[in-house]
């Protein structure tokens, strides 16, 4: 698991913007989505092109969440990334990018059907989760996926991000997430990338502009069945 260090000096900046008990404001469960991105065995087995062993690290506190989530009357979807070659196609700026044999390794990997594109055998998924498969980075980003549009037609207004990479994937979408006016938080503890430094990197500057960066063990508390968004907002 990551050590999560953030500087007291960050802190207390953001504090002195915010309004006071932020961190203590319900989350309404019903309007709540967990975010789980990329969870796939391309990024959490052994092997894999894109390994990061810390994403194995925090699969429990992603099930701990849907879990809770779920109990709280909120949706779980299960992002998945794709790069088929049509995929690739669309998005060249980032193939070119990269040496042909890596390339062609992810490809094959990602595509439907390879083993890197199925999601990690530790998750528990559960009936009424959503799957959602996206092409970029974001999966908010234009052409990505269906995501805004699953959400706000289940009535969502605020997401939990979890999952890998905190500072690719995960922070791209959070960043999207709250562009879009979606209250967002990044999970402290449910995200996981190759260095303590990069994972921590990201939690300041998305706690600097974007928004909370709690730990599972503070959102399990806040998730609320009974508290619509308006009595939440004006805490």
């Amino acid at each position: 698991m990551h050590k999560v260090e953030i500087p007291q000096g960050l802190v207390d900046r953001v504090t002195a913007r915010m309004q006071s008990g932020q961190g203590h404001v319900p989350i309404p469960g019903a309007e709540t989505a967990l975010l789980a991105i990329d969870m796939q065995n391309y990024y959490l087995m052994k092997g894999q092109q894109a390994e990061c062993p810390v994403a194995r690290d925090i699969v429990p506190n992603v099930n701990r969440l849907a879990a809770a989530l779920r109990d709280a009357g909120g949706l779980v979807v299960w992002i998945k990334l794709r790069a088929s070659a049509q995929d690739c196609k669309g998005w060249p700026v980032l193939n070119n990018r990269l040496r042909p044999e890596n390339r062609e390794r992810r490809m094959r990997e990602l595509s439907e059907g390879g083993v890197g594109f199925e999601l990690w055998a530790g998750l528990n998924l559960r009936p009424g989760d959503e799957i959602v498969v996206k092409t970029r980075y974001s999966a908010f980003t234009r052409g990505s996926s269906n995501l805004e549009e699953l959400l706000l037609a289940r009535g969502i207004h605020t997401v939990l991000v979890t999952g890998v990479s905190t500072n690719t994937c995960c922070e791209s979408t959070a960043r999207d997430a709250m562009m879009l006016n979606f209250t967002t938080m990044m999970v402290a503890d449910g995200c996981a990338t190759k260095t303590d430094a990069a994972h921590n990197a990201t939690l300041c500057s998305f706690y600097n502009a974007f928004g909370e960066i709690p730990a599972t063990d503070e959102i399990i508390p806040r998730l609320d069945r009974t508290i619509p968004r308006e009595t939440a907002a004006s805490f």
